[in-house]
């Protein structure tokens, strides 16, 4: 179980539940949650819900990415496309109540788009970003290494400074979004495309005026579609 302090310096038993960026550089590498305090899936800092569960990675983004390639990888628009965002929010609170238990089949959920709705808003909600607070300078600097190659070398080095967790899980997406790839020709989904609708869900920056994280956008777009198109040799 975590202990967090708030701004205010009074302690709070939050269990990575709402951790605050600035407190997540003293949380220590070893902490074991207990699982009866994490009570949610959503809104939870990643490390600390793998932990709690004993997983690699959460297990919302395992079940989601395999419902998706079982019946949605040839849909047009996927990922672009929003599903109904009151079923999207259901998703979300059946995950917070029922953990792995849920069932998004297409039995409950028919409209593949509302499960990628509730990936998206799974990432979109995290309290630490998957490409972390700390590593969002170097992954846009990498962005903007003209040569192809010295690109990948220095987004190589910038994935070594996620956490564990955080590396495993951005693989694991990244590989499922090569995938959806494989049939561009269906689903209309280049890696541009996925791109253009990963870039802000994945990573922001902390305390970026309006300006800078407008010209930000480009190089958000052009960093996850490197770590899709090179995600074999990246990670």
């Amino acid at each position: 179980m975590l202990l967090v302090f708030s701004l205010s310096s009074s302690p709070l038993w939050d269990c990575g539940l709402n951790v605050h960026k600035q407190c997540s550089k003293v949380v220590p590498n070893d902490c074991q949650p207990d699982l009866r305090h994490v009570k949610k899936v959503y809104s939870c800092d990643l490390t600390t819900l793998v932990k709690a569960h004993n997983t690699k990675r959460p297990m919302v983004v395992d079940m989601c990415i395999q419902e998706i390639e079982a019946r949605g990888l040839q849909s047009e628009g996927l990922y672009r496309i929003s599903g109904f965002s009151e079923l999207v929010e259901d998703v979300k609170l059946a995950f917070d109540r029922d953990g792995e238990k849920v069932d998004i089949s297409s039995n409950v959920y028919e409209d593949i788009n509302i499960i990628t709705g509730a990936l998206k808003l799974y990432f979109r909600e995290l309290p630490i970003p998957l490409i972390t607070y700390d590593a969002y300078p170097h992954f846009m600097e990498s962005a903007k290494v003209t040569d192809p190659e010295k690109r990948l070398e220095s987004l190589h080095e910038a994935l070594k400074l996620l956490p564990p967790a955080h590396c495993e899980t951005l693989r694991y997406l990244m590989a499922h979004l090569k995938r959806v790839t494989d049939y561009e020709k269906d689903n209309l989904m280049t890696s541009e495309n996925l791109g253009i609708v990963f870039g802000p869900t994945l990573m922001r920056a902390p305390d970026l005026d309006a300006m800078t994280a407008l010209n930000d956008i480009r190089y958000q777009r052009l960093v996850v579609e490197t770590l899709i198109t090179n995600e074999d040799v990246l990670f």
